[in-house]
């Protein structure tokens, strides 16, 4: 099975999980995975997002789907979920190995994960790859860490950036926006659906997709952010960690003159995407997990990848930014592509309408998705 194929029955397990969690909808504080899920043994007392990312984790490291792991009854039983079969024991196994690892090796610091050994294979190589060692270098665009570019400070790449999009002065002027167009991706089957993005800087943002069963719709307030879709184990999920920094940062780049203030750390690289030149700058703050900015020779941004730690490693979220087009006089991706462990996702836009009047309502936590 494709790894895209793999995403697509995750997907689908999930949504059995909705109905047996709606009641969790009304709770403020993020739950747990224990009280959401049945019989989890290792990875009990991180939220229920984290838990998510997990599973996306495991996906992407061993090349699995649901399924993959476990009982073949979850296509009509949610219960089934809990059964631990024996790919789900040797996980736990595997787990309590990893965590062995990192506690006694690296000082409990998340140095080994599953990726570490599986690389996309449910079964990790024991000899080594003479095809690999004499083979091509590869460069991976998307690598966490990088080797800077002493010589070169971020400033000038920022400046560049601004000044693609249109100038200082034009960014300042773009207070807000409201935004349509089509969403497709891993839930929709490929559809296009309608989907809204309500902007106000300089990070709140809520995105509503309209799908046949429901409004799905992601928010940010500034601060808080939730998640109330249909494929989400909770109809209402509260964002925490990883998931939240993103979701504050995708608020950001919408007004993107306040990126530099975001991180405390900035260091530049280059590398290459599809065989184009870019320049890479890495952003960083203490405690956190890094984000990396891809910029091509004319100084727009085309692509962001940023990482969510969670009880198993550190997982990534690429987000690649197209078809720009003037929107008072400021340059926006009409085109946007997010692909994570759990799915991919393209939101089109056809319209952007600037510095309209906004409630601020819109970025309220949402109620509960409720399908129709």
């Amino acid at each position: 099975m494709t790894f895209g194929g793999a995403v697509a029955t995750v997907v689908v397990c999930l949504l059995n999980l909705v109905s047996a969690a709606d009641q969790a909808g009304s709770e403020q504080k993020p739950q747990m995975s224990e009280t959401v899920f049945k019989n989890v043994q290792i990875l009990k007392g991180i939220p229920v997002d984290e838990f998510m990312d997990a599973m996306g984790m495991f996906a992407s490291a061993l090349g699995y789907d649901c399924a993959s792991c476990h009982a073949p009854q979850i296509a009509t039983n949610r219960e089934a979920f809990a059964i631990a079969t024996p790919a789900i024991l040797r996980a736990r196994g595997m787990m309590t190995m990893m965590n062995t690892i990192n506690r006694t090796y690296f000082g409990g610091q998340p140095r080994v994960s599953c990726f570490t050994c599986h690389r996309g294979s449910y079964r990790p190589e024991m000899a080594p790859s003479l095809a690999l060692q004499y083979g091509e270098l590869i460069d991976d665009p998307n690598a966490m860490v990088m080797v800077p570019d002493r010589q070169t400070s971020a400033d000038p790449v920022f400046d560049k950036y601004f000044r693609a999009l249109g100038g200082a002065d034009r960014l300042a002027n773009l207070t807000g926006f409201v935004a349509r167009g089509t969403y497709s991706g891993f839930n929709t089957g490929g559809a296009q659906v309608p989907v809204e993005i309500v902007a106000k800087g300089p990070d709140q943002r809520t995105q509503i997709v309209r799908m046949p069963d429901g409004e799905s719709v992601k928010t940010y307030d500034g601060r808080n952010g939730w998640v109330a879709e249909a494929w989400r184990p909770l109809a209402l999920m509260t964002l925490t960690g990883g998931n939240l920094a993103g979701a504050r940062l995708e608020g950001i780049m919408s007004f993107p003159a306040g990126i530099q203030k975001a991180f405390t750390q900035w260091q530049v690289s280059s590398t290459t995407i599809d065989g184009r030149p870019v320049q890479v700058v890495q952003g960083a703050s203490a405690g956190e997990r890094p984000v990396n900015l891809y910029f091509d020779e004319s100084g727009l941004l085309v692509r962001l990848v940023r990482w969510n730690q969670t009880a198993v490693g550190a997982v990534p979220t690429q987000i690649d930014y197209a078809d720009y087009r003037e929107v008072a006089g400021v340059k926006m991706p009409f085109r946007t592509a997010v692909t994570w462990t759990g799915g991919q996702n393209t939101v089109e836009l056809s319209e952007v309408r600037p510095n309209v009047p906004i409630d601020v309502a819109t970025f309220a936590r949402p109620a509960p998705f409720a399908r129709r």
